[in-house]
């Protein structure tokens, strides 16, 4: 069982002496793909040109551009709420990037309430991501948005 407290109180201090927007999102990739289990992919999408390019990960090679609206991603960049996918299969217009991925969780960043981007997680289990993924997940993405913001906004 992934140890979310853990994670949480290093997400919290582990990227505030960093300088660097690219730095930042990767070292967050490698630290999700080091303490979540049962993960095939974990990385970033930000919104750029009115779609989603591909930010820093740790997995196998993925999609490079997501126009809004498509796949698991672009439903998240249009809604702007957190999609967790049981079974990617049965996701409508879902973009198989990984053709092992079977289930899927993405959420959403904001830096002062402007849509930055995605953390996209990818798992070859189904029903991989739950509520407590979800809300621990969400937490991480609070600490990250906030060192974000002191880079890039300040």
């Amino acid at each position: 069982m992934t140890n979310y407290q853990e994670l949480n109180l290093i997400s919290k201090s582990y990227f505030s002496n960093d300088k660097y927007e690219i730095t930042v999102l990767s070292n967050a990739s490698a630290l999700l793909n080091q303490y979540l289990e049962d993960v095939s992919w974990v990385g970033f999408y930000l919104f750029k040109d009115e779609k989603l390019i591909l930010g820093p990960f740790q997995g196998l090679v993925a999609c490079t551009e997501i126009p809004v609206g498509k796949g698991v991603c672009g439903k998240v960049a249009a809604t702007k709420e957190v999609e967790i996918v049981p079974n990617v299969h049965e996701f409508p217009g879902h973009i198989a990037c990984d053709s092992r991925s079977n289930s899927e969780i993405v959420l959403p960043i904001f830096l002062k309430g402007n849509f930055y981007g995605e953390l996209d997680i990818d798992s070859t289990s189904f029903e991989r991501f739950n509520e407590v993924d979800k809300v621990n997940l969400l937490e991480f993405v609070k600490n990250l948005q906030k060192d974000l913001e002191r880079i890039l906004l300040n």
